[in-house]
């Protein structure tokens, strides 16, 4: 069909133009059934496309397009930005590195997480998280949203045992607009009545959903029993803390907590003298309280089963490492050791993430012949100092 239909051009394409003498049509186009002898056309085009013909008009590939400058080459090595770091009277730690991105990153972190809540403010970090970015003294919910979008960034707030993060990324060349907003988000949140409300209702549907989380739910366990003191806190907020927190909780645990001895402020890609000059008159009247002492952790170890109505079995076994994230050699060993034992928390479909074929993920599967198919496994590691292995098979 394709050749018919090339041929037919070719010959549209030689008839056209031409005219062929008949007896009483003089000068007239004649549209006859005999094949026309053709020259091969150098005129390029859109036929010369579709009938498969060589084209002179395009430059051959393999040369340098005339008047077009070619970019450098990457350099073979390129030396990384040194960290600067500033100390503030009060207590604060500004640190930044340099970057030639066009991008960046910048974040607002509390050394305050779930082992410092009491049995009053029980479930205020998961509350807290989740109360990121709304109204402020200075701006109201939708203003914050709106002068996010207005630049193209990205806010994001996370929350841990032991910190608080609150972060935002954009363009450079929006920096100053970056830093007064973070730093307004965080030091002067107003927790309205009805948004304090409107987000307790989201953590009770998200205490719902956890029962289809069984990682989450492992990972909370293992806190629990394997530790005695503060790091046993929960970071999931109790549904039975509920009913206790509010506005007036949110306040005193964030005036209680957000100091600036706790406060580091850090960013990527950002001039360190022009953070410096931009966050110190926002940070600078924090008043500088002491540092409190950490609550106290003893890990125990223990064992915790739950019984659940599904074909699958989630198992966690995790172990004590010292120090955990804070010593730094033992945590880049451990990080190597998460990757190839499952890459983390990461799955794709076929199999537990990036780790999936490493001869150390096979090696301990064959270990486990009591598991008859593995569809998970991976490796958990924490700030907490918890290393652990998380499998989920399905039983026969």
């Amino acid at each position: 069909m394709y050749r018919n239909a090339a041929s037919r051009i070719r010959n549209l394409k030689g008839l056209s133009g031409k005219r062929y003498p008949s007896s009483g049509l003089s000068g007239s186009r004649c549209m006859c059934s005999a094949p026309a002898v053709l020259k091969p056309s150098n005129s390029g085009g859109f036929f010369s496309w579709l009938t498969g013909e060589k084209s002179a008009t395009l430059p051959p590939l393999d040369y340098p397009l005339p008047g077009v400058a070619v970019a450098p080459t990457l350099p073979d090595y390129v030396e990384p930005g040194k960290t600067k770091i500033t100390t503030l009277p009060n207590g604060i730690v500004i640190a930044s590195q340099t970057s030639s991105n066009p991008a960046a990153s910048i974040g607002l972190y509390v050394d305050c997480g779930s082992v410092y809540e009491t049995p009053e403010t029980a479930g205020a970090t998961h509350l807290l998280e989740r109360m990121a970015f709304k109204s402020t003294a200075n701006r109201s919910h939708l203003r914050v949203v709106r002068e996010v979008e207005a630049i193209g960034g990205n806010v994001s707030a996370s929350a841990s045992r032991e910190q608080m993060g609150y972060t935002y990324d954009a363009l450079k060349t929006y920096v100053p607009q970056m830093v007064e907003l973070l730093i307004d988000s965080v030091r002067n949140p107003v927790f309205l009545d009805w948004e304090v409300k409107e987000q307790i209702a989201k953590v009770k549907a998200e205490i719902g959903e956890n029962n289809n989380n069984p990682q989450g739910l492992l990972m909370e366990a293992i806190h629990s029993v394997g530790y005695s003191g503060a790091l046993a806190n929960p970071l999931l907020a109790p549904e039975a803390a509920l009913s206790r927190l509010n506005a007036s909780v949110l306040e005193e645990f964030v005036v209680e907590n957000y100091t600036a001895s706790r406060m580091v402020l850090a960013a990527y890609g950002v001039d360190h003298e022009e953070l410096v000059s931009l966050a110190k008159p926002l940070l600078s009247d924090l008043p500088a309280v002491p540092r409190p002492e950490e609550p106290k952790s003893v890990y125990t170890g223990g064992d915790y089963r739950c019984q659940a109505d599904s074909p699958s079995t989630h198992v966690a076994i995790a172990f004590e490492v010292p120090g955990g994230w804070k010593t730094e050699k033992d945590a880049m060993t451990l990080t190597v050791l998460q990757m190839l034992m499952g890459g983390g928390g990461s799955f794709s479909a076929g199999g537990p993430g990036k780790g999936m074929y490493s001869r150390l993920y096979t090696r301990i599967l064959n270990e486990h012949q009591d598991m008859q198919s593995c569809s998970a496994f991976s490796s958990i590691y924490n700030n907490t100092g918890l290393f652990g292995i998380h499998a989920t098979t399905v039983s026969s």
